[in-house]
């Protein structure tokens, strides 16, 4: 199939994926309202096969280190896949299936499969990496920008960590883990019960984002737009909390986004 736009249906809800642009969602309508930042770089696009930064571009594979593309110098940020066409495997007016092989600058084959499927009061991202050769460390991840205004008054967000990531002044987690500090942020949150983060439109809608995943990136230093991002390791994952993919272990995360009218 191609890698055209899909649009996706369910009550009030429209959601519109771009295949040929990462794999990404690249809006999401309630009642004709758009809720995430429109722009080739936006939407929401998915993180594989790492989140956020990896020191260097180096990652330990083994007993080798591996060395990727410097992409937000001096690091290598949110992986691959972005940047690519994701082919479509199939779709109804409520769900699309999209992969996309890991291929170079990546070391490993592997296929990465993400699952979009929209109700008419939450949009579910699913998505999996699989190998069926070598073993590799990986994370999988998703990116939102949900719009800081949709008219009314700017969003709020509340959520409740156990804790934050220390971030040191290349961005990247210390090691270290401190109280959560009030933003603004481009900071890391440890969730251990799951993810569970409320944006609220005052007056408008309140949009709940949930994960089994522990891990979530909130960057909000931007006036346009919000960014929580769960994920299945922080920042520079790869080398301090890697999941190993193997060809009897997939890597598999899940975020669903469910929403009500204030």
């Amino acid at each position: 199939m191609s890698d055209e736009d899909i649009t996706l249906t369910a009550g009030d809800a429209e959601v519109t994926v771009q295949p040929g642009n990462g794999g990404r969602v690249g809006g999401l309508r309630i009642g004709g309202v758009e809720l995430l930042r429109q722009g080739e770089r936006f939407g929401c696009f998915p993180m594989v096969p790492w989140c956020g930064r990896t020191r260097d571009g180096r990652f330990l594979d083994g007993a080798e280190v591996r060395q990727l593309p410097l992409n937000a110098p001096p690091h290598a940020i949110h992986g691959t896949v972005r940047d690519r066409a994701w082919r479509t495997a199939r779709t109804s007016t409520d769900e699309a299936v999209l992969t996309c092989e890991l291929v170079e600058p990546w070391p490993h084959p592997g296929l990465v499969t993400q699952v979009v499927a929209l109700t008419e009061d939450a949009l579910t991202l699913t998505m999996s990496v699989e190998t069926y050769q070598s073993s590799f460390p990986a994370q999988i991840g998703w990116h939102p920008w949900f719009n800081r205004n949709l008219g009314g008054q700017d969003v709020t967000l509340d959520f409740d960590p156990a804790w934050q990531e220390e971030r040191g002044d290349d961005h990247l987690p210390t090691g270290n883990r401190l109280d959560p500090k009030p933003g603004p942020w481009d900071d890391c949150f440890g969730m251990p019960g799951g993810v569970e983060a409320t944006l609220t439109w005052p007056g408008q809608l309140e949009l709940k984002v949930t994960s089994g995943e522990e891990w979530v990136v909130v960057y909000d230093e931007q006036q346009e737009a919000v960014c929580v991002e769960p994920q299945t390791g922080p920042p520079n994952g790869l080398n301090t909390l890697p999941h190993l993919v193997t060809p009897l272990e997939p890597l598999e995360a899940t975020t669903t986004w469910s929403w009500r009218r204030l």
